[in-house]
This record gives C-alpha cells, sequence and structure tokens, in this order.
C-alpha cells in the first residue's frame, strides 16, 4: 500500500518572456557583407535605426547597450576586414552593428522542470519555523537546449510553499574566466572524451603539469595554422572545447537570484546542461559550500561535470573524471564517510552505484549497490538527488521507469556507516503520475533532483513530464518507518 503524499497547490511554469540577449552569427561570408550595409548608412540612418531599437529592447533586457557593444566587439574582424577602422566607429554605428549580432532566447519556452532544493544561504528575517530555499530548474528553450536557473521560495512551519515571483530580467555570467589545468586530470578527461591520445600528447607536451587556458590556445592556434587536415582539426578543436570545460562565472551583485541563468558556454556543453542536484556541503571544520553535479551534453558526448559556489554568485565548473563519472545521475553525499568523499552514480544506465574519493573531481571503483526490484522498476532505478542524512541513516528518493516507460519516485534507506548495505526500500513508489501531471514534452514522466527535510516533512520538489514543476510532501517518520520495516 503506498504512502500517503500531499501535492501542493503549488505549480511553477515555464515563461515564454523570460529571454536573454546571445550573440548571433551566420558565418564570415555572411558576417562581411552584413558588415558593409551597416558602415554604408550614414549617421542619420544610424541613429534613425539605433534610437527606436534602443528604447524597445531596453525594457526587456538590463543595460541592453552593454550587450550590443560586446557583440560589437566580437566582430570587429569582420569591421576591419571591410575595409573600415573598426577604432574610429562612433557609439551608435558600434550598438548598430552589435543588434545585428544579437539575438532574443527564450531560455524556458519549452519547459521547466527537474528542480533541486537546498537552503538559502541567507537565513535572516525569518518567522520561528520558516526556512527560505534555493530551488534550481533545468530550463529548456528553442532548440531542446537547458540551462539551470534559480527561484527563492519561502517554507512556513505548516510545510506551506510560497515561491517567489522572478524579476524583470534574467541575465547570463558577468565575467566567466578560464582556470588552471591539472596535465594528468586533462589527459584522463580527454581520453575519456574519445579525443585522440596522438593528439593531446602532441599538444600538451610542451606545458607544465599546470597550464592555463591562453597557453593551451595559443600551442593549439599554431598546430591548426600549420597542419592542413580536416581531422587533425577536429581533434584540436575538441581539445580547446574540452579545456573550455573549466570555467569561474561571476554574476553582478545587483541581480536576483531569478536572475541568473547558468546557460552553456563551452562546446562541450553546447546542447544543454540537464539535471543539476544540489547540495549543501560541510566539510570536516563545519565549513559548508555548496556543490552541484550535472550532465554536460554536445549531441554526442556526456560530460559529468561538477559545479560549485559558496554565495550563488560566483561559481566554479570542472568535469568529472574516473570510471565512476560515466553517464548521468551523478549525486555527491552532503560530507564526507570514513574521511573520503561518497558519490552515487548510475554508471550503466538501469542500477545505483557508491564510490568514494580522496579528490571530488576523481572517481573510480564504483561499486553496485542497487538493481531494479519491484515492477514498477524494472527498467531502470537512479537517484533523485543528493542522499538525505537522518537519524535511521541516508535517505535516498530514487526514481524508476516501469512499463510504458512511466517514471515514478520511491525512496530508499542505506546504512549512515556504510551506505553500500541498504537497509530498506519502498515496494511501491511514492508518487506517480496523476492524470493532471502526466502529459508533457516526455509523458508519464516524474522526477526530482534533489530533496529537502522541514520540521516532520519531507518536501519534494518534482518535476511534471519535462514540462513544469510541483511540491508533494510526505511525513518523514511515516516514511522511515516503512523503510525500516521492509517498505
Amino acid at each position: 500500500m503506498r504512502l500517503t503524499v500531499e501535492r501542493k497547490p503549488v505549480k511553477v511554469l515555464p515563461d515564454t518572456k523570460r529571454v536573454i540577449a546571445r550573440f548571433f552569427f551566420n558565418g564570415e561570408e555572411r558576417a562581411i557583407e552584413l558588415v558593409k550595409k551597416i558602415l554604408a548608412l550614414d549617421k542619420d540612418e544610424t541613429f534613425a535605426l539605433i534610437s527606436p531599437l534602443l528604447q524597445d529592447f531596453s525594457k526587456r533586457h538590463r543595460n541592453i547597450t552593454r550587450k550590443l557593444l560586446r557583440n560589437s566587439d566580437r566582430v570587429k574582424k569582420y569591421v576591419i576586414a571591410s575595409g573600415y577602422d573598426y577604432e574610429k566607429l562612433d557609439e551608435n554605428c558600434r550598438l548598430l552593428i552589435g543588434s545585428y549580432f544579437t539575438h532574443e532566447y527564450s531560455i524556458e519556452s519549452a519547459a521547466f522542470f527537474n528542480p533541486s532544493i537546498v537552503p538559502d544561504p541567507d537565513q535572516s528575517n525569518l518567522e520561528e519555523g520558516q526556512l527560505r530555499v534555493i530551488i534550481s530548474f533545468r530550463a529548456v528553450g528553442e532548440g531542446h537546449v537547458s540551462s539551470v536557473v534559480f527561484r527563492r521560495a519561502m517554507i512556513d512551519r505548516a510545510c506551506n510553499i510560497t515561491v517567489i515571483p522572478a524579476g524583470n530580467y534574467i541575465d547570463e555570467a558577468e565575467k566567466i574566466h578560464n582556470l588552471v589545468y591539472h596535465k594528468r586530470l586533462f589527459l584522463k578527461k580527454a581520453e575519456e572524451a574519445d579525443i585522440d591520445e596522438r593528439f593531446t600528447e602532441m599538444v600538451t607536451k610542451g606545458l607544465g603539469d599546470r597550464f592555463d587556458y591562453d597557453q593551451l590556445k595559443k600551442i593549439v592556434y599554431e598546430a591548426r595554422e600549420t597542419i592542413d587536415d580536416p581531422e587533425t582539426h577536429r581533434q584540436l578543436n575538441l581539445i580547446l572545447a574540452l579545456s573550455d570545460s573549466y570555467r569561474r562565472i561571476t554574476f553582478s551583485k545587483d541581480t536576483d537570484i531569478s536572475d541568473r541563468v547558468i546557460f552553456p558556454i563551452s562546446d562541450f556543453e553546447s546542447k544543454g546542461i540537464e539535471d543539476a542536484r544540489f547540495v549543501k556541503f560541510t566539510d570536516e571544520n563545519g565549513k559548508q559550500s555548496y556543490y552541484a553535479t550535472y550532465t554536460a551534453y554536445d549531441g554526442v558526448h556526456i560530460m559529468p561535470k561538477l559545479l560549485r559556489t559558496n554565495d550563488f554568485y560566483e561559481f566554479k565548473t570542472s568535469p568529472l573524471n574516473g570510471a565512476g563519472a560515466k553517464n548521468k545521475n551523478l549525486a555527491l553525499f552532503p560530507r564526507k564517510i570514513n574521511g573520503k568523499f561518497a558519490m552515487l552514480s548510475r554508471i550503466d544506465g538501469w542500477n545505483n552505484y557508491l564510490m568514494y574519493s580522496d579528490n571530488i573531481n576523481e572517481w573510480d571503483d564504483p561499486i553496485k549497490i542497487q538493481a531494479p526490484e519491484f515492477p514498477w522498476e524494472f527498467v531502470q532505478i537512479g537517484n533523485c538527488g543528493s542522499p538525505i542524512e537522518t537519524d535511521a541513516g541516508w535517505l535516498i528518493i530514487t526514481h524508476s521507469v516501469g512499463s510504458m516507460r512511466r517514471y515514478s519516485i520511491g525512496a530508499s534507506l542505506l546504512d549512515i556507516n556504510d551506505p553500500s548495505i541498504e537497509i530498506g526500500r519502498l515496494k511501491d513508489p511514492l508518487i506517480i503520475p496523476n492524470p493532471d501531471e502526466r502529459e508533457g514534452y516526455v509523458p508519464n514522466v516524474v522526477y526530482s533532483c534533489g530533496s529537502i527535510i522541514h520540521g516532520e516533512d519531507l518536501i519534494i520538489p518534482y518535476g511534471l513530464s519535462d514540462h513544469s514543476s510541483g511540491f508533494a510532501t510526505v511525513k518523514l517518520q511515516t516514511l522511515l518507518d516503512r523503510l525500516k520495516t521492509g517498505g
């Protein structure tokens, strides 16, 4: 018999008005012809075009002029190739050029789903029993490209949830910096990304044990100029794309959490950033930070990656390496176990695995701890976010797939000192798609990337058929008692 779950009357829906201004480029030949047409206009014609455009789009974007000027700078070489001196162009001319190389992208026009929830770093000015939380979502727009976005919410003592409305603007990171790489890990990840070792050795042999993006880019560019072979160029571009996966991104301090979007920024995630699983992590000294595992996808390769932040303004991203960092569904435990980082994974696509590591970016020797057991999970079982520590053990919210590819949400309990030991598993799902939840881009799916305990309740935010998101709660002790007695 299934446990009683309360679905909250709160839904978070995709909003087509949430747009960002992105660089738009149709190739070098067309860029040069376009620039020539723009620069043939006189000053009055230029002003007559750019003035109403700024009035229109300034209502839709914070500091649109800065974005247009930035995109104008990105096509500077095509202005020069057209026979003009870029430095002598006035601001209106540069703004107009930038506008023709900019387009709006609606980041959540298709879907807003697969949420994860963590306590907000700021818990000030709350009433007794309240909790302020940050919820991450997978937003999907045109071309089914996924990004990570956020909302802030309040939970009261009765477990009522109020999602704070989003702001008027949304922005990509203000600054993006590449980080320093360790050669050993870089070569290991290159091998996992199917880059021919002949090319990685050719590029990295002149580099030290630690190198930065500019050093690597210089060597790659020099090699591309001296070697005229399409396959070599492809491999070199893959190496450069891999190096671009290590980043530090910073958002302006004057943005609300709902204003920030982590959009794909490297070639290895060009088709999307999928299913971020956020967790509040506490180290041995009691210091707390936030990690998220997510999947980067370029249309061919799946690259598990790690995101770290302390304040949700600055984030660091890096690939996850090793035999256990395969496929999707990696979820970090909220603290070390017996002195080691611990992670759940689903390397084969249908069973749950456990891994330990001394290095949070390296994961090897996965141990299978769960396989599909009940009919509603015969196709596959995986996690729905990071484990939650309770007095009874590690509570794992799971997703499972059964007949007709119907996804359900279940739960398991693992031993607190040895999570390879399963104490109990629900024989029946906690949540299955009800008639109001089964229609969407992918029908018959409920899925979560992270839950939270508040008072006596477990709160599960979950995606509805790859379209929107809702919330459900279950009494924690009732759930733990059921798990301890065999489901």
